[in-house]
């Protein structure tokens, strides 16, 4: 039988390995998909360095995963061998209760698995997945532009379409890194008045670029009263990681005003009294299902989305991770398997 090639984590903290093993053959409802390109995620350090209890090792991480279909399991519809396929850490759902049916299996108890996390992932040039975690990819999206787009993307994607802002609205991309430089694009095509902050103006004229209408450099006064000026926020995406920004922030929305988070940073104030005033809020977004992955690939398409990438050999993994984690990637880090 032919071999696959991963590069696993033998173990909590670990370093990169590379494994051989055999390439598996789809249980009953899942596709084998053949990698060309995966990318490689904040979130991969849940895996490396072991923050999810019960992760069992060695493992292969990897969750914005760009391939098409090998093999196709028994009771499954919809896919045929070289179909192009797209895999997000959202690794399937039970299919039985409400929520998994309605596609909020992120707030059900009973989550068949996580693409990287508690089934192997995208490090490898073959994985496994329940076809209800795939989603179908455009043939003409370039495979490393659109690797980033199942995560990254969807949750920049779906945090902007679920924000209450209609076109028009003022609409703030918090932080232009990896998720912010998507966040912007997305805003601006679907009809926002988009502001891009950050700290300083480094990346100011790629903002611009990217399709911002305006610019806040956060160390240039009190970006909340900035934001008061022009009439208040209807939405922030929150995509830093800094809990202090966050707070300097969050005054800056307006009346009904929500400031969606989607970036990791524990606790931080918040002036309840303000969002009484105005109605506003502040919430969490996850990335979201298959079927956000679709929407968020048909957008791209439609609308020349595309991420901002460094890419790196399959087998340079450890290299591309440490450059991630480091914070100096510009944009995203993709591995690219051929």
């Amino acid at each position: 039988m032919p071999n696959m090639i991963a590069m696993a984590v033998p173990h909590a903290g670990g370093k990169f390995e590379r494994i051989e093993r055999d390439i598996p053959n789809p249980a009953p409802g899942e596709l084998l998909i053949e990698v060309h390109a995966c990318g490689v995620c904040h979130s991969d350090a849940l895996t490396v360095e072991g923050h999810v209890p019960g992760i069992a090792y060695p493992r292969v991480p990897g969750h914005e995963v760009i391939g098409i279909v090998a093999a196709v399991g028994s009771n499954v519809g919809g896919w045929q061998v070289g179909d192009r396929a797209g895999v997000g850490w959202f690794g399937g759902s039970c299919g039985h209760c409400v929520r998994c049916r309605r596609g909020e299996a992120f707030a059900c108890e009973v989550i068949q698995a996580v693409t990287g996390v508690t089934r192997d992932g995208g490090y490898a040039t073959h994985l496994v997945a329940d076809a209800t975690a795939v989603a179908h990819v455009p043939t003409d999206l370039d495979q490393i532009e659109s690797a980033p787009l199942l995560c990254a993307g969807i949750t920049t994607f779906n945090a902007l379409r679920n924000c209450g802002a209609g076109p028009g609205d003022l609409v703030v991309i918090h932080g232009v890194g990896g998720l912010g430089h998507l966040g912007i694009q997305f805003a601006r095509r679907l009809g926002f008045c988009t502001v891009a902050v950050n700290r300083g103006r480094g990346k100011e004229e790629l903002a611009r670029k990217l399709g911002a209408h305006d610019y806040i450099d956060s160390e240039d006064g009190d970006v909340a009263q900035i934001l008061q000026q022009m009439g208040g926020a209807r939405a922030i995406i929150a995509t830093v990681t800094s809990a202090d920004a966050m707070r300097a922030i969050v005054g800056g929305l307006g009346p009904n005003g929500v400031m969606m988070v989607i970036g990791a940073v524990g606790t931080f104030p918040v002036d309840t009294l303000d969002l009484l005033g105005k109605r506003a809020a502040v919430k969490g977004w996850y990335s979201g299902v298959a079927a956000d992955s679709e929407d968020t690939l048909a957008f791209s398409k439609l609308n020349n989305v595309s991420s901002m990438n460094e890419i790196f050999p399959f087998e340079e993994a450890q290299a591309a991770y440490d450059r991630m984690m480091s914070g100096k990637a510009r944009f995203r880090v993709v591995l690219k398997m051929r």
